[in-house]
């Protein structure tokens, strides 16, 4: 078996005896490169590379890319090439697929397709899965709606056995596998991190069950989040899971030196974003019955971080000290935004808000996030502050 590379963090559960330990505070970057329906496919990316240049030399820790198909609105490159052109220019950053839309396409291909990504990446690689929620990319890809969680969960499956390098069978309609090992091996050892995402709560609670962590979703708000938390580490310890390793957040968040340059920049892309969520159906598969058809404000509220230094961090460091989130991976630009100004953005983040971040928390941090949690309201939660 070839040389296969230590996980800078280890997937899966932490070995027999072991506790949660909190390690440092790793904060990314997430470039959805979604473009404007006919904008220079060649320029867009140009753009898209020197925001990964910035976020290496800003010292930020991780940089991830989605995956969409059909998407009308925008154009959105596959997550493959685009992570493996980036990766020749994000230096020791790790890299994350947010997510792939594993139930859609064949695990064989996944697994060969991610092994040799995480190679590229040098064993640095996340494997970011999630359902999806768009009608018309399972109409593309011929799946009934009520096939796709029996397809995800097969798929998930196949492709960590044939992670493992030892003999898989499966009999689908889809793949048919008897006793074949893989020889394309992910660098990382045993594996990349498997995080999942997730909306509704039966998806919260299947990510408990089947994945390394959850990758909480940036488009709930944190009275949401905070109570499917709860339902989270239930779920995990009555299948017997370790506690995580790590807790990834992603957010919404622009970073200006005043508040009121924030939202004049932030606003008309965030709320065009959010405008085009609603159309996809996104907020048809949040729990609690919310809804993107808002104004601004009354999205802003209790989801979005836009604001000085001052504001965002006001509006993160409760998610590290009292959830024990301890992977914020931040989206601070959209389509149409100038490239400009998102970099703005992301400088300042680098250089004002991530070294606070991780900086030792005031308090102790919990052992077991989302429990014994002080919040009472939601006037106290993550994001309360935030401005907009």
């Amino acid at each position: 078996m070839p040389d296969r590379i230590m996980a800078p963090h280890r997937a899966g559960d932490p070995g027999k005896g072991e506790s949660r330990s909190h390690g440092a505070v790793q904060i990314g970057v997430f470039l959805t490169h979604q473009q404007p329906a006919g904008r220079d496919p060649v320029a867009a990316l140009g753009e898209q590379l020197s925001l990964v240049r910035a976020a290496r030399d800003g010292g930020l820790d991780s940089v991830f890319g989605g995956q969409h198909h059909l998407s009308e609105t925008y154009a959105h490159i596959q997550p493959l090439p685009w992570l493996a052109r980036l990766a020749a220019e994000a230096g020791d950053m790790r890299v994350g697929t947010g997510i792939h839309l594993l139930a859609l396409h064949n695990p064989v291909d996944t697994a060969e397709a991610y092994a040799s990504l995480d190679a590229v990446c040098g064993g640095r690689s996340i494997f970011g899965v999630g359902l999806g929620y768009r009608e018309v990319e399972y109409a593309a890809f011929g799946i009934p709606p009520g096939e796709k969680v029996r397809r995800f969960t097969e798929n998930l499956r196949i492709v960590e056995e044939l992670w493992s390098g030892e003999p898989v069978t499966a009999d689908n309609p889809w793949c048919r596998l008897d006793g074949v090992r893989s020889t394309t091996l992910p660098a990382a050892d045993p594996r990349p991190p498997i995080w999942m995402a997730a909306n509704s709560d039966g998806a919260v609670r299947r990510a408990a069950r089947l994945a390394d962590t959850w990758m909480i979703n940036p488009h709930a708000t944190a009275s949401t989040i905070r109570r499917q938390l709860g339902l989270f580490h239930a779920e995990r310890a009555a299948a017997g899971r370790e506690p995580v390793r790590e807790l990834p957040l992603m957010r919404e968040i622009y970073c200006a030196p005043t508040r009121e340059r924030a939202i004049e920049l932030a606003r008309p892309h965030l709320a065009g974003k959010y405008a085009v969520y609603a159309d996809w159906g996104q907020d048809r598969v949040m729990p609690d019955k919310e809804s993107f058809r808002a104004g601004y404000s009354d999205l802003a509220e209790d989801r979005f971080v836009v604001g000085s230094p001052e504001d965002c961090l006001a509006a993160l460091l409760p998610w590290r000290d009292e959830i024990g989130v301890d992977h914020f991976v931040l989206r601070t630009d959209w389509a149409g935004m100038p490239v400009e100004d998102a970099r703005a953005s992301l400088d300042l983040l680098a250089r004002e808000v991530a070294p606070v971040l991780r900086s030792t928390a005031a308090g102790t941090r919990s052992d077991t996030p989302g429990r014994g949690s002080p919040w009472t309201s939601a006037s106290s939660s993550p994001s309360a502050t935030t401005a907009g």
